[in-house]
C-alpha cells in the first residue's frame, strides 16, 4: 500500500512515510494510491465485529503486514483504546424519533479525536522506538484536538509537541485540557487569533523544507492519513448498527449524519463509502457554512470573517480535508486538484468546475444549524430522551429533527431534504461535559465528571501569541531551544 500526493508532486510512500508527515512537499495531502473494495461476504463478515475489532481490520488494509505485523498492530491497537471508559470503546444510544446517536467520545478527553490520536500515537512510538528517532509535532487546534494530541504522546521522551489553540474561542474545559499537562515534552502556545489564524504558521514551518527536515517536523491534525484511516471504522459501526439487514440484495442503506469542522470525519466517511460501505452522508455544519456552500452551489470560498458559535470546535473556515474528497471524486486527477487548491490558496475563492460539483453533490448531502437550531435540538432531545447532546452533536440532532419525516419544516431552513425511511445515525463527536455554557444556554443542567470538575484546580501553562508577533518565529525559537536540550 503506497501513498501519495493529492497534487502528484511528490513520490510515493509507505504507511511510515505518511505518518511521519505533515502536509506533502507539494502542498498536498497523502491519500491511499488504490482505496480497497470489500466485497459482500466481507461485510457480513465484519458485522459482528467489535468496534476494536473493526479498527484492527481496517487498519490492517492500509498496514501491510511487512511493516507492523498482523499480532504488533492488534497489540497497539489494544493499547490504544485501554484508557477508554467504555468497555465497547464507543457506544450507540438508541432514542425515540428514530434519533441513533453514536457516542465516539468515551476517551480520556471527552471527545471523539481520541480514538484516531490513540491508535496514532502507539505508531508513532513504535516505529520511534525502532529507529531510535526524535520527531517534533505541531498541532493547530479549534478545541479538542489538542488535548487529545497531547494525551496521546504526553511525556515520551522521543516526541515533543507544539500545540497552538485560539484564546478564549474554546471552552474553559477544552483549554485547560491542554495547559494542565505539565509535562517536558508538552509546550502550549496561547494565540490571540482564530483556528484558521494559527494554521498559518503552522503551514509556514512544514513549508520550510529544511527546517521541517532538521526536526523531523510532523502534524497530528487530520491532515495525518493515519487520523483519517483510523475515523473509517466509525461509519462500518454505525452501519452495522442501524442496519435493519444484510440479506437482502442490494444491501440496505443507511444514512449517517456527520458534524463537520476540518473534514477529517466526512473524508473518512466517502472512503468507506468507496470501499462499497452502502451509506448516504450527510455533512452538517454550523454558521460557518464552507462545506455547505460548497455541497450545494459549488462556492468554496471564504466568508468575511469566521463566526463564533455554541459548536467551537466546528468555527473553521477552510476545511483542509475538502482537498482529499475532491481528489478522490476526481478520479484522483491531481493536475487538477493541484490547479483548484492553487487558486483557492492565492484568492480564497473558487468555484468547483460543473462535473466535479455534481460529483460531490451526488455524494454528500448538507445542512447548516445557527446557534438557535442548536439549542432547540438539545432542549427537544432532552424533552423527549433526559439525554443531554453537546453542540456538535445537536448540529446533527438538528439535521434528524428537521426531515419532513420526522417533524415539521421551519419555511427558513436552510437545508436541503428529502423524504426518506431509511435508518439514520447521528455522530456524536464530544461529551456534553465539555459545553457546560451551551448546556445552560438550553435551559439544561450539565451534568460533569469529577475529571472534569478537577481541572479548575490545577496549575497551568502556557506561552501567550499576541496579534502583531511573528507566530512563525516565535515557534521556529522554542522549536530550536527544545531541540538544545535533546
Amino acid at each position: 500500500m503506497e501513498y501519495i500526493s493529492t497534487r502528484g508532486g511528490t513520490r510515493s510512500l509507505g504507511f511510515e512515510g505518511a505518518l511521519f508527515s505533515g502536509y506533502a512537499p507539494d502542498g498536498g495531502l497523502f491519500m491511499p494510491q488504490n482505496i480497497p473494495s470489500l466485497d459482500r461476504d466481507t461485510l457480513r463478515r465484519w458485522s459482528s465485529l467489535s468496534y476494536r475489532e473493526l479498527v484492527k481490520e481496517l487498519c490492517s488494509l492500509f498496514i501491510t503486514a511487512e511493516l507492523v505485523p498482523r499480532n504488533t498492530l492488534n497489540d497497539l491497537i489494544d493499547r490504544a483504546f485501554s484508557r477508554f471508559r467504555h468497555k465497547d470503546v464507543v457506544h450507540l444510544s438508541r432514542l425515540k424519533d428514530g434519533l441513533n446517536v453514536l457516542e465516539l467520545w468515551h476517551g480520556v478527553t471527552y471527545a471523539f479525536k481520541d480514538l484516531s490520536l490513540s491508535c496514532t500515537g502507539q505508531f508513532l512510538q513504535y516505529f520511534l522506538e525502532k529507529k531510535q528517532k526524535h520527531v517534533t509535532i505541531l498541532v493547530g487546534t479549534s478545541g479538542d484536538t489538542g488535548s487529545s494530541a497531547i494525551e496521546s504522546v504526553r511525556g515520551q521522551r522521543n516526541m515533543d509537541i507544539f500545540v497552538l489553540l485560539p484564546k478564549g474561542l474554546c471552552t474553559q474545559i477544552q483549554e485547560r485540557q491542554m495547559t494542565t499537562v505539565i509535562e517536558d515534552n508538552v509546550h502550549v502556545f496561547s494565540a490571540h487569533g482564530n483556528s484558521d489564524e494559527i494554521d498559518e504558521p503552522i503551514k509556514e514551518l512544514f513549508a520550510d523544507v529544511d527546517f521541517a527536515r532538521k526536526h523531523n517536523l510532523m502534524s497530528l491534525n487530520s491532515i495525518n492519513w493515519s487520523r483519517i484511516m483510523v475515523q473509517i471504522a466509525h461509519f462500518f459501526y454505525a452501519y452495522f448498527h442501524c442496519t435493519p439487514s444484510l440479506d437482502t440484495t442490494p444491501l440496505p442503506v443507511v444514512e449517517i449524519v456527520v458534524p463537520t469542522g476540518g473534514g477529517g470525519n466526512i473524508t473518512a466517511g466517502c472512503i468507506a463509502q468507496k470501499m462499497g460501505l452502502p451509506i448516504r452522508l450527510v455533512a452538517v455544519v454550523n454558521s460557518n457554512d464552507i462545506i455547505h456552500r460548497t455541497v450545494q452551489h459549488g462556492d468554496f470560498s471564504l466568508s468575511k470573517s469566521v463566526k463564533a458559535t455554541l459548536a467551537s470546535a466546528m468555527d473553521i473556515q477552510e476545511p483542509y480535508n475538502v482537498e482529499r474528497i475532491l481528489w478522490l471524486l476526481s478520479g484522483s486527477d491531481s493536475v487538477l486538484i493541484k490547479t483548484l487548491m492553487e487558486q483557492f490558496s492565492a484568492s480564497k475563492s473558487l468555484k468547483l468546475p460543473e462535473d466535479l460539483h455534481r460529483k460531490l453533490s451526488e455524494t454528500l448531502r448538507s445542512c447548516s444549524a445557527s446557534d438557535e437550531d442548536i439549542v432547540r435540538a438539545m432542549r427537544r432531545c432532552w424533552e423527549e430522551n433526559q439525554y443531554l447532546l453537546c453542540p456538535h452533536s445537536a448540529v446533527a440532532a438538528h439535521y434528524h429533527y428537521s426531515q419532513p419525516d420526522r417533524a415539521h419544516l421551519h419555511p427558513k431552513l436552510s437545508c436541503f431534504f428529502f423524504l426518506s425511511s431509511i435508518p439514520r445515525c447521528c455522530l456524536a463527536p464530544a461529551s456534553p461535559a465539555k459545553f457546560q455554557d451551551a448546556v445552560l444556554r438550553a435551559g439544561l443542567v450539565p451534568q460533569i465528571p469529577p475529571e472534569i470538575t478537577a481541572l479548575t484546580a490545577m496549575e497551568t501553562r502556557s506561552t501567550p501569541l499576541e496579534r502583531g508577533q511573528d507566530w512563525a518565529q516565535v515557534l521556529r525559537g522554542r522549536i530550536e531551544a527544545v531541540a538544545q536540550q535533546w
